[in-house]
């Protein structure tokens, strides 16, 4: 067979594979309208969605692609260059030492988080503060600020004030408010849902937990800046079989995730840019409040083993000059 032949043959071969491929894309195509004007027709009908039976139109929609989320301000305005600007420069500030996880990533004003979906609280909270951000400011108060749900989060994910009504759970600070006192937008939005977790109230958020966030703002004393990255665990428990079992309540409609226990790390920077670093591991339970604080210190890998995340990872544990107040050799 001559090169004009072949040449020939393979243009009609991939021709006749255009054409068989274009028409079963029609069928395709066709069969999918077909299905669909069949599926619109009993949705008309009947006004519901046949698979869960719910009101279509009472449902929002949800978005054909995933969306960016990270670095993204809560707020836009006609300023939105300027702002953007500033929310990058506050982001790189905050996010130093590295980000401990790329997951649904949220940048507001002051604090960085990473909020999970399923359990509709954060993974993780971050913020860096020091002695100038902490100044008392007499025309910022928290009287002025309300719990309210996030609306950069969809529909389907948020958490609601609902949720916690009659639960007997506190919306607990992930970032604390009296970390945030340079701006009243500052402190406003740490009362979004988002930055809350369901904390047990008396023993625990409004004692030992808040004798936890005293301490970290009192570091500011010590140190030149000092970064802090708080979340939720959910850690197994062995049971009477003799087996370990992670087992957490929901609370609401919204089914939020009632953690075991809460972390937070911490990481000192000295004027001579030495770093130290402590861990915290508390259970959500009351707590003696005359317990000290260094008895819920742990080894900081044991928080990044039981979260699956990696805290500070642009700093290598041998560069740290203490853990936990104790010098690394």
């Amino acid at each position: 067979m001559t090169k004009r032949t072949m040449g020939t043959v393979t243009r009609v071969i991939l021709k006749l594979s255009a054409a068989t491929t274009i028409g079963f894309s029609g069928w395709c195509l066709g069969r999918y309208s077909e299905q669909q004007r069949h599926l619109n027709a009993e949705i008309r009908d009947s006004g519901t969605n046949i698979i869960s039976n719910v009101n279509i139109k009472k449902m929002p929609g949800l978005p054909l692609f995933g969306t960016v989320s990270a670095a993204v301000p809560v707020q836009v305005d006609t300023n939105m260059g300027s702002k953007l600007s500033t929310t990058s420069t506050r982001v790189a500030e905050i996010m130093k030492f590295g980000f401990p996880g790329l997951d649904h990533v949220r940048s507001y004003e002051d604090f960085v988080l990473s909020y999970d979906r399923r359990n509709r609280v954060a993974n993780w909270v971050f913020e860096h503060l020091n002695k100038d951000k902490l100044q008392p400011n007499n025309e910022i108060s928290r009287s002025k600020c309300e719990f309210k749900s996030d609306p950069s989060i969809h529909p389907f994910f948020r958490s609601e004030n609902s949720d916690y009504k009659g639960s007997g759970y506190d919306r607990g600070h992930l970032a604390a408010a009296g970390n945030h006192k340079c701006a009243q937008s500052h402190i406003d939005q740490t009362f979004f849902l988002t930055n809350m977790a369901p904390q047990v109230g008396v023993g625990f958020n409004r004692d030992s937990w808040n004798r936890l966030e005293k301490y970290v703002r009192h570091l500011t004393k010590v140190y030149k800046d000092v970064y802090v990255c708080t979340g939720p665990l959910y850690l197994p428990k062995v049971e009477a079989n003799g087996k370990k079992y992670v087992r957490y309540e929901v609370i609401g409609t919204n089914h939020v995730a009632v953690p075991t226990h809460f972390y937070k790390i911490v990481v000192g920077e000295t004027h001579d840019s030495k770093l130290e670093m402590e861990a915290f591991v508390m259970p959500n339970t009351p707590i003696d409040d005359n317990a000290p604080l260094t008895n819920f210190q742990v080894p900081p890998e044991s928080i990044e083993r039981a979260a699956g995340l990696l805290f500070f990872d642009k700093i290598a544990r041998d560069k740290l000059n203490k853990i936990n107040g104790k010098v690394v050799k």
